[in-house]
């Protein structure tokens, strides 16, 4: 069962980076364009442009979630992104209540840790990170076949 659960790794990778990039990118589309409900707070508006941080948190969940979802440059747009929302839960909700549950600050918490955790993880089986290290690589195929697909 192990041997199993090991081989589908890195497509279970991928498919949690999807997800999580979906998502993001998602909320910073809601933000900038005012689409799936808007920004939260605006009653289905948008953020007004150059607005600190809200704007600019905005961009880059649009732009690093996107990044995150076709897996292009993965580990440096989750890094990104890790970081604005280690800063989103520090300056925005923390002053409320220490605990993410009681700020409303769960959401900022739960996608720092899950970026970070792609920091580390990359792109898995199905990124472009992947596949243009492939096409640029003047490695064998004996090569390729014995680098983890996750780095």
């Amino acid at each position: 069962m192990t041997g199993r659960l090991n081989s589908a790794q890195p497509y279970a990778i991928a498919l949690f980076r999807i997800v999580v990039g979906l998502l993001f990118a998602a909320h910073g589309a809601a933000s900038l364009f005012g689409v799936l409900g808007g920004a939260i707070g605006t009653d289905g508006g948008t953020l007004d442009a150059g607005t600190w941080p809200g704007w600019y948190a905005a961009v880059i969940q649009l732009v690093a979630g996107a990044l995150v979802l076709i897996g292009l440059g993965t580990r440096a747009a989750a890094f990104i992104a890790s970081g604005s929302m280690a800063y989103a839960y520090f300056d925005v909700h923390q002053s409320a209540a220490l605990w993410p549950i009681q700020n409303g600050g769960e959401l900022s918490a739960l996608f720092c840790w899950t970026m970070l955790l792609l920091v580390f993880t990359g792109s898995g089986a199905l990124g472009l990170d992947r596949l243009l290290a492939a096409r640029t690589s003047p490695a064998t195929e004996e090569q390729r076949a014995s680098e983890p697909v996750t780095a």
